[in-house]
């Protein structure tokens, strides 16, 4: 998948314009590659359109991911977008739904499996595409 292509389809799933999607996805990316391994992270960002790549880009000393969870993961795409968490939130499975759509099936399990449990709410929709929200025990 193109970055073109990549960035309308979020804009068309979360029905804004692309310049919005742009930073919703990379603020999402930017927040996923805190969460990961510099090596997890470089993995994935090689499945990616190159413009996305530098969103991932791991910083000086973050061979180590951050341990936090997915409620620390919508506020910190929140705060990065300039966006509400419910918003953020939708916006983060949309993301996830497009990422899965453009890597490897391999990749995407690969991803999903390095991620504690409670991020299950952000993923299980691109898991599922059509699925609705996931229901809360």
């Amino acid at each position: 998948m193109n970055y073109d292509t990549f960035v309308d389809q979020v804009a068309r799933r979360v029905r804004t314009d692309p310049e919005r999607a742009v930073v919703l996805v990379h603020a999402t990316l930017a927040t996923l590659a805190e969460r990961l391994t510099g090596g997890e992270v470089l993995d994935l960002a090689t499945q990616l359109p190159a413009p996305l790549r530098l969103a991932l880009r791991p910083g000086p000393g973050t061979e180590a991911a951050e341990q936090f969870g997915a409620a620390e993961f919508v506020a910190r795409v929140a705060r990065r977008a300039e966006l509400d968490e419910p918003a953020a939130r939708d916006g983060v499975r949309v993301v996830f739904g497009v990422v899965h759509e453009a890597v490897s099936g391999g990749e995407f399990d690969d991803l999903v499996t390095r991620l504690p449990r409670d991020y299950r709410d952000l993923v299980e929709p691109a898991l599922a595409p059509g699925m609705g929200a996931p229901r809360r025990a």
